[in-house]
């Protein structure tokens, strides 16, 4: 499973790249892994003020829907419009191509973990 160290990531299973004010937001490779197929992904409009630990979105495979939650505070500047046609990015490329939004970043909240941290937390979750 992909943990990339170039990441930060949330207990509810998003990442984060931060490269200066700009961040880029997806869920990992565990989170779809665990969903299965997706088939739709609902993302938040450009210009939404997002806080971190709220939902932003939502993801749904032929299992489940599941929300997304935002891993930062800030505002959306732009969302992958690719997923509305081609969803399955998100499982082909969790960490590349099907990112979800990029956030124009207000606050990067202390309780992020860096790749170990969350390999660590996936293993006490039951996880690979």
């Amino acid at each position: 499973m992909a943990r990339p160290e170039n990441l930060l990531y949330s207990k509810s299973h998003e990442w984060v790249r931060v490269e200066g004010e700009l961040a880029t937001v997806g869920i990992t490779d565990y989170a779809q892994e665990q969903l299965g197929d997706v088939v739709m992904v609902e993302l938040p409009a450009v210009g939404r003020q997002l806080t971190a630990g709220q939902e932003m979105g939502t993801v749904e495979s032929v299992k489940a829907v599941s929300e997304v939650f935002a891993p930062i505070s800030g505002e959306v500047v732009e969302v992958n419009s690719e997923l509305e046609a081609h969803p399955e990015l998100v499982n082909q490329d969790p960490f590349g191509a099907g990112w979800l939004v990029k956030v124009k970043v207000r606050e990067v909240p202390s309780d992020l973990l860096d790749a170990a941290a969350y390999e660590e937390f996936v293993a006490e979750e039951g996880g690979h």
